[in-house]
């Protein structure tokens, strides 16, 4: 039977419902209990018919045919078997006559254990709280092609539950983090998220207009530097859990829109903003997972601290076989073309580095690693080392091959970041579409005096995929970026509402 049909027959049965008098899109319904919680009650439920509950869900399975059946319901919690029965429920036993998989319901009755020992709701009064016209699908008992699962994540929340706790999971860290700041002192705050100049990141930015205004305004590719003008204003520890925006390609670890946590803290430098990541990101799985050994793709990743140190200039180095501490240019060309790799155009020694070390060196950083020693034109917001003029004080975090966070001490002085924008300028005359654009006003913040400052930005999607054992950036994602739907083939068919076996199961 097409789809088509049994949407017809489904919503036929409204009309079955509205003429024994039941409104079948419910206002309320008081629950009492969740499902968890019944469960969790354990052996103290009795076959004898104990405690009246309300609870409410969407039918997942029906069996049984005459004047009694079973089905499970499942609420925000788990799945519980529910017990029907025409002498009990009389003139109710016609609503659930009138149920089917996939319908939300509202039930009142008796808890207890039936004779095969699985703890249940006896029925004794039903309400239907929406009925469900389209079928669960054609896999509702796990859907699983990835397409269907992100594209419809309402279906795909109702039918594989572990997906549920990935949410969870990843609300319960997002809160850890916000405790760990707040308890530092921190200020939570909020930066706009429509700019009329992107930056603070190396992106191509998604354009908008804004017709009141008559200007184009951007979708921000970084909150870096409104942060930053808050620190000149005074406000010396600030966070923000950021939606950023990046018009950029997808694959596992990169969505065109994504959550980044940065924070500042004025008086600090990179040593001690690499300190606080390694302790915020560690408490932070140690609170999620309870262990800092988080198994991740068949291997299990080690963050316990202290982390590795790794220079970019000695790991390139040691993989090329050659130093490339000089950071000539035409050495790096050299090597980037005979390993068949090419940098963005106008980037320079940094960038072709950059993607050696990504190539080459990237993939192999599996346990938590602080990569260190990035050239000043790929840090245009960054200091210059202290110990080595060719660098700047900056760090990355890695692991899973994955960058996670990135850190500077961070450029307070107006003519320097000037000047780095000035040449962030000429690159971008070159041809490099991501390089940072001039931004006047945060100039100017700068011309009042910024204390020295350091800054770290985390990716909380790419953190989620870990502590969740996650392969792609689209599982830790509610609705993540699609390509269009129109054009793609629509299956036709759905599974007829299941029997499942014997009571109980």
């Amino acid at each position: 039977m097409s789809l088509t049909q049994l949407m017809e027959q489904r919503r036929a049965k409204i009309a079955q419902w509205r003429a024994i008098g039941c409104e079948p899109y419910a206002y309320r319904y008081e629950v009492t209990h969740h499902a968890d919680a019944l469960l969790a009650r354990g052996d103290a439920v009795t076959q004898e018919f104990g405690e009246r509950v309300r609870i409410a869900g969407r039918i997942m399975t029906m069996r049984g045919h005459g004047k009694a059946g079973f089905a499970h319901v499942l609420d925000p919690t788990g799945r519980i078997q529910v017990y029907f029965k025409s002498d009990v429920m009389g003139d109710h036993f016609r609503r659930y006559e009138l149920l089917e998989v996939g319908d939300w319901v509202g039930i009142e009755g008796p808890l207890f254990r039936t004779r095969s020992g699985e703890i249940s709701v006896r029925a004794d009064q039903v309400e239907l709280l929406a009925k469900g016209i389209r079928p669960l699908p054609e896999k509702w008992h796990g859907l699983t092609d990835p397409e269907t699962r992100f594209r419809q994540r309402y279906a795909d929340l109702f039918v594989n539950l572990d997906v549920r706790e990935t949410f969870r999971r990843r609300a319960r860290l997002v809160s850890a983090i916000r405790r760990f700041l707040d308890g530092r002192g921190y200020l939570e705050v909020e930066t706009p998220v429509l700019q009329p100049l992107y930056g603070g990141a190396f992106a191509r930015p998604f354009v908008t207009r804004h017709n009141a205004l008559d200007v184009d305004l951007y979708l921000r590719v970084s909150n870096e530097l409104y942060l930053k003008r808050l620190i000149v204003g005074g406000l010396d520890r600030v966070y923000e859990f950021a939606r950023d925006f990046r018009n950029e390609g997808m694959d596992r670890s990169h969505n065109p829109e994504f959550t980044l946590l940065e924070f500042y803290q004025a008086f600090a430098d990179v040593e001690d903003m690499m300190a606080l990541t390694e302790q915020l990101v560690s408490e932070v799985l140690q609170a999620a997972l309870g262990t800092l050994h988080v198994p991740h793709e068949g291997r299990t990743l080690d963050f316990t601290p202290p982390w590795r140190r790794v220079s970019m200039l000695d790991a390139v180095s040691e993989k090329v076989g050659e130093s490339v501490h000089a950071l000539d240019e035409a050495q790096l060309a050299r090597l980037c073309r005979a390993r068949g790799l090419a940098a963005r155009p106008g980037t320079g020694a940094g960038g072709l580095l950059d993607e050696l070390f990504s190539e080459l060196v990237q993939p192999e950083l599996q346990d938590a690693t602080f990569l260190i020693d990035f050239p000043a034109e790929t840090s245009p917001l960054a200091r210059v080392s202290r110990r080595d003029p060719r660098v700047v004080e900056r760090f990355e975090l890695f692991a899973a091959g994955m960058e996670l966070a990135n850190a500077f001490s961070e450029q307070n002085d107006p003519d320097a970041q000037r000047a780095a924008f000035e040449a962030q300028g000429a690159a971008r005359a070159r041809g490099d579409e991501e390089a940072q654009p001039l931004d006047e006003d945060y100039l100017r913040a700068l011309e009042y005096g910024m204390p020295p400052t350091g800054g770290v930005g985390i990716g909380i999607d790419r953190l989620v995929m870990l502590a969740t054992g996650s392969r792609s950036i689209r599982d830790v994602i509610l609705f993540p970026q699609l390509r269009p739907e129109e054009g793609r083939p629509t299956p036709d068919d759905v599974a007829e509402p299941a029997e499942e076996g014997a009571e109980g199961r």
